[in-house]
């Protein structure tokens, strides 16, 4: 077979451009990136600002022109590169001395803001813009330390005014931003502080800063587990994040204080849960939703133990970081019906129902009002000195001996007012006995109904005296009480006419 001739490739030498060529090139790349940035087409006015400083590396003016565009797209790191970059080309090139000192601005360093501008000024004394921006440095200098002076007097409120007007002038500023989303979360606006965070995390999934703030916001809502995770990713992103450590610390230790407490009142261990639930309020005063949880949970414990005002207490200081916290208002409801405060009782329900219209939380709103109704009329069983459950043979015994020391024979000799008080108190007694000693009578009583509205003791249907001598079984002659010289003073026996 014949042989094939190939034909090999011609060496040739790289072409050198001159230099004139490349800065014409340049040029012509920067002429372009103009006209992109005039039509505020940013995106091609980079890419072609960056062809004019490949072509030539060394001028002040390309990287000047595309830090401008850098900070209308809002990549002020990048652009602050840059405006550093023309600046150490010529360190008498105003305009990037200018836009350095604004990419600090909006990144939130104040002070090397300011340093910038009074180098425009030191240029060029005259220069309005640069005057009105050293200005604005100082003043977000200000906001910055007004901010962290507030923080440290726990005025979460105003840190957050203090970041927003902060803000306006350094509107990339990770670090203001993480600061209100944190005073944010302080002040239980969870909501708000989330979105801050969410907003840095899209730029930044590393930022430990924004992290915590996740974290922090899911432990203030009682999500315990989620923040952990949360706060150990921070961790992982910066070990020396103390903020992130002291709440990864105070989550772990508050979810087990209070599974500990939960676990004592399940075993009927009150004394101990009560004890728990007060040692885990101890550990973060600023977790406000599972603070007043544990209060409810302490009130719960408390009234097990029969301290009910230290439970109605506790279920005030959960209403007070949690006014939309139902549980409290039912259990402190409850805490004063046990100490017949009804009128609190049926406010708390009324809360309650308003709140949450079923027929459980009606009834006892019904209970509650009926329990205040019968509150008002005359306690007839406090009248005797005996419990509601009395038998009635307790009530006969309790009607003799009250009967017996209210008689107004037994007063005669006492001070009017005196004899009028006893005398008030002996018709009393004998309501009560009248009421209490009929089945039917008692029912209604019970029930709440109003016995003098009924007409039970108008007219002259009802006389204590007629009471007094039918129960003691009068033989038609009338009652008197005589002291007995053998038998001392302050006693008296019955003598029948």
């Amino acid at each position: 077979m014949a042989a094939v001739d190939i034909d090999m490739p011609v060496e040739t030498e790289p072409v050198i451009r001159d230099q004139d060529d490349l800065e014409r090139e340049a040029e012509g790349f920067k002429e372009q990136g103009n006209a992109y940035y005039s039509k505020k087409d940013y995106s091609e006015a980079f890419n072609y600002y960056t062809k004019a400083i490949d072509a030539c590396p060394r001028n002040a003016s390309y990287y000047g022109n595309r830090a401008a565009t850098l900070m209308m797209l809002s990549r002020f790191r990048e652009a602050l590169e840059d405006s550093q970059q023309a600046v150490r080309l010529d360190d008498c090139f105003m305009k990037g001395h200018l836009r350095e000192g604004k990419c600090h601005m909006s990144l939130g360093n104040g002070m090397a803001a300011s340093r910038c501008f009074q180098k425009v000024l030191e240029l060029d004394p005259n220069n309005k813009e640069a005057k009105q921006e050293k200005k604005n440095a100082a003043v977000l200098l200000e906001y910055e330390k007004m901010a962290d002076f507030s923080f440290e007097k726990r005025d979460f409120r105003k840190v957050v005014y203090c970041m927003d007007r902060a803000l306006a002038l350094a509107p990339a500023c990770h670090r203001f931003k993480i600061h209100k989303a944190e005073c944010l979360a302080l002040l239980g606006r969870y909501p708000e502080a989330q979105s801050v965070a969410s907003d840095i995390l899209r730029m930044d999934s590393t930022n430990a800063d924004a992290l915590y703030v996740r974290g922090l916001c899911l432990y203030y809502e009682d999500c315990i587990d989620k923040a952990v995770q949360f706060f150990v990713q921070a961790l992982r992103m910066a070990p020396d994040h103390e903020k992130a450590r002291l709440a990864c610390r105070n989550a772990k230790a508050l979810k087990a204080k209070k599974e500990e407490g939960n676990q004592a009142f399940k075993i009927y261990n009150y004394e101990s849960a009560y004890v728990l639930y007060t040692e885990a309020l101890a550990i973060d005063p600023n977790n406000i939703k599972t603070n007043a949880k544990l209060y409810c949970n302490r009130a719960t414990a408390g009234a097990k133990l029969k301290k009910l005002n230290q439970a109605i207490d506790d279920c005030t200081s959960a209403i007070k970081l949690d006014d939309t916290y139902i549980k409290a208002y039912l259990r402190r409801a409850q805490c004063y019906m046990d100490t017949e405060q009804y009128e609190e009782a049926v406010r708390d329900y009324e809360k309650v129902y308003q709140t949450e219209k079923t027929s459980d939380h009606k009834h006892l709103l019904k209970t509650a009002q009926m329990e205040l109704k019968k509150s008002k009329r005359k306690d007839y069983y406090k009248v005797l000195g005996v419990g509601k459950n009395a038998t009635e043979d307790e009530i006969k015994k309790a009607y003799r001996k009250r009967a017996l020391m209210h008689h107004p024979d037994r007063h005669s000799g006492a001070a009017p007012e005196v004899q009028k008080e006893e005398e008030k108190k002996f018709k009393e007694v004998g309501e009560a006995f009248t009421v209490l000693s009929d089945p039917k009578k008692k029912m209604r009583y019970d029930n709440g109904h109003d016995l003098e509205d009924d007409g039970c003791f108008e007219g002259g249907d009802f006389d204590a005296n007629n009471i007094f001598r039918a129960f003691f079984g009068g033989h038609g002659g009338g009652f008197s009480f005589d002291s007995s010289p053998d038998s001392g003073p302050g006693n008296f026996f019955f003598q029948f006419g």
